[in-house]
């Protein structure tokens, strides 16, 4: 792989764990199986990831204004349950596994949480089930000596 491929695949991982709902914990195991190092996946896909939710959280008020308009009813019912029981700790725990981490974070600012605290615990939330997802990637799959030649044509890796 040429150098400008090596980092343009980096790159990719950051980019695309900063879209909303690709979830770092979902693609950091994709490009990991694809054949790319652990290490540099699991910290692009998490800054990539965080980036994002912290843009949430900042600008939360005009999100909350543009999210009127497009309400999910179901992961918002989903997500308030979760509030209910567990309150802003366990809705920015849990629910970036079910809900995504950017939903977990608005609707944990929505429901009463602070900006201080839905920074600290969806931080905690995110870094924890990429670690978590990243170890059983790399783990499983050379435990398992599964050979992935689609992915790795995705990703380019040789």
């Amino acid at each position: 792989m040429e150098f400008f491929e090596f980092v343009w695949v980096y790159i990719l991982v950051f980019l695309l764990a900063a879209v909303p709902f690709v979830e770092a914990i979902i693609l950091a195991p994709i490009a990991i199986f694809g054949g790319l190092s652990p290490l540099p996946v699991f910290l692009l896909a998490v800054s990539g990831n965080l980036l994002t939710v912290f843009f949430v959280i900042i600008f939360i008020e005009r999100i909350k204004q543009w999210r009127k308009k497009k309400d999910n009813e179901k992961r918002k019912a989903r997500a308030q349950r979760i509030w209910q029981k567990y309150g802003v700790i366990g809705l920015t725990i849990i629910g970036p596994y079910f809900i995504g981490s950017h939903l977990s974070a608005f609707l944990s600012l929505l429901f009463g949480g602070t900006k201080k605290q839905v920074t600290i615990w969806i931080t905690i939330s995110v870094v924890g089930w990429t670690l978590v997802f990243t170890i059983i990637a790399v783990l499983g799959f050379d435990f398992m000596k599964i050979e992935h030649p689609f992915l790795e044509q995705i990703f380019g890796a040789q």
